[in-house]
């Protein structure tokens, strides 16, 4: 497998059911080449695709696995990645306090949905939030530094925030757009793969 078709068929693990504009984007190859490169995989039984999003066949997915350590050995290796990774994992646990801080809140006892009616409420959420990606920044810096494809996440997650900040409260944790937890989630899938480790549930 080439380097460009392993990337491509990684972006479609990380952003399943994605369009070929958003694959292009995670994978960091330009959008003709990558369209071309989709089609090739389709044809060859390694991807699927249905109105213009696209998904691995389990062909594919075993395909992409035994790539890994050939096309990630080196960054494996790199003990300043390892470090980063590691120190991105930490921050993640807090992350996800805060995503169930947002999604959740605490009334007579028990952990009750947020319906954001609470402005005050939503705004701590958003300055801890703020706080955390400062805190995270250094660590993207040093991932983006070992793999410079990751630099597509530290655009759109400080997007993100801006929103938030900015009162959108989609942007915090909205499943159906680029919000700050849907992205922080494609990043660390996307970790995960390189590093060959498995999602905590």
């Amino acid at each position: 497998m080439n380097t460009d078709l392993h990337l491509v068929m990684h972006a479609i693990a990380i952003r399943k059911h994605g369009a070929a504009e958003d694959i292009a984007a995670i994978a960091s190859v330009p959008l003709a080449r990558t369209a071309e490169l989709l089609a090739s995989a389709v044809a060859g039984g390694r991807v699927l695709e249905a109105n213009g999003r696209y998904l691995l066949s389990p062909a594919g997915q075993l395909i992409l696995a035994s790539e890994y350590s050939r096309f990630c050995d080196g960054l494996r290796a790199n003990a300043a990645f390892v470090a980063a990774y590691e120190r991105f994992e930490r921050i993640n646990v807090d992350l996800k306090q805060l995503i169930t801080d947002w999604q959740t809140l605490e009334l007579g006892g028990k952990r009750v949905p947020n319906d954001h009616s609470d402005r005050d409420y939503d705004q701590r959420i958003v300055d801890r939030l703020g706080d955390l990606h400062e805190r995270f920044e250094p660590v993207l810096k040093a991932l983006v530094g070992g793999a410079p494809r990751l630099k597509v996440y530290q655009k759109k997650l400080l997007a993100a925030l801006d929103k938030a900040e900015n009162g959108e409260t989609a942007a915090v944790s909205d499943a159906r757009s680029d919000s700050y937890h849907t992205v922080w989630f494609e990043l660390h899938e996307d970790l995960l793969r390189l590093m060959g480790r498995q999602r905590e549930e």
